[in-house]
């Protein structure tokens, strides 16, 4: 096995092994955050309130030794409540950049629907470029920078949907769902004298998150499979019941989380399995479902399953040896 591909794998299981301390039977979940970290990529959990949205981002900045922020996003929040502020220092008459909570690695935007239209777009420009504009001046975000977003899918009274533009930049999106009866009992034993994420011990520094992101970059991916991820892609765009399909940004994202996916699997190189198994969370909110479709229940998980059924898979060898 490769050097740098044996770390990321031991980074893998070492994080998910400290997660699994805290945030109980949802292993599959926090395989995806971990691939979304790998991939420098940002999550969206869309969930109902309860299920440990929160408490997984503090465990995810705590395990990774990360600074972190939690935004509480409501109608009334300006984009400078996200960003941050110039004040007038009286004493050396120069204005102050006084930085925002965005200006974290780990941040939790929760609850990003609550936000009007203008105070989401604020978060655009730090997602994609990593970096946030005030009064002309740029500031650069600090690496590692990962947005936890999160947002209810049952309650849209007093709700902003977010547009096709921001769900894009959204690397995947994820749901947790309830924990089992065994795994829910399992809490309560777990929180009975204290809450697990006090003993909750550090297990990586920014030179190694760094190093395993940059890692797996080099996955040898084959020409076949390149070819298989852009037809995946490229059939959301043709079918008839999607108004708009998956994005040319989509098809690197999933390329990008298939190679993540191998190497955190110890795998120098992907497998069209890895592009199938990711390919639900990472293009399913980059479409959008035509109005007769949606009104015969039609989502964009069973016009996903479609295109996989339909796109025939490559064979071979494919790790380009």
């Amino acid at each position: 096995m490769d050097q740098k591909i044996a770390e990321v794998k031991i980074f893998y299981e070492k994080l998910s092994e400290n997660l699994e301390k805290v945030i109980v039977g949802k292993k599959q979940v926090l395989d995806y955050v971990i691939i979304g970290l790998l991939c420098h990529g940002h999550l969206l959990i869309d969930d109902v309130p309860g299920v440990g949205k929160t408490m997984l981002a503090k465990s995810l900045s705590k395990s990774l030794g990360c600074s972190f922020n939690r935004i509480q996003f409501t109608p009334d929040m300006l984009p400078s409540d996200i960003t941050g502020v110039s004040i007038f220092n009286q004493n050396s008459r120069e204005f102050e950049f006084r930085p925002g909570p965005i200006v974290a690695q780990i941040v939790l935007a929760d609850e990003i629907n609550r936000a009007t239209p203008k105070t989401q777009s604020a978060l655009l420009e730090a997602m994609e470029e990593r970096q946030i504009t005030v009064d002309g001046k740029t500031f650069m975000l600090p690496k590692p920078f990962l947005v936890l977003a999160t947002q209810n899918p049952i309650e849209y009274e007093g709700t902003f949907p977010l547009p096709e533009a921001q769900l894009d930049r959204f690397l995947m999106k994820i749901r947790m769902g309830y924990p089992s009866l065994s795994d829910e009992i399992h809490i309560l034993d777990l929180q009975q004298l204290r809450h697990p994420i006090e003993t909750l011990e550090e297990i990586a520094t920014v030179g190694e998150i760094l190093a395993v992101q940059e890692a797996i970059k080099h996955v040898y991916v084959s020409d076949s499979v390149k070819k298989y991820v852009v037809e995946l892609v490229r059939a959301t765009r043709d079918h008839s019941d999607v108004y708009l399909g998956v994005s040319p940004r989509g098809s690197l994202s999933l390329y990008r989380v298939s190679q993540a996916r191998a190497a955190a699997q110890g795998r120098a190189y992907v497998l069209p399995d890895d592009v199938k198994i990711m390919a639900k969370f990472v293009m399913g909110h980059r479409m959008v479902i035509q109005p007769a479709a949606r009104l015969r229940n039609l989502t964009a998980d069973q016009i996903i399953s479609e295109v996989l059924n339909t796109v025939s898979v490559p064979g071979g060898d494919f790790s380009g040896r």
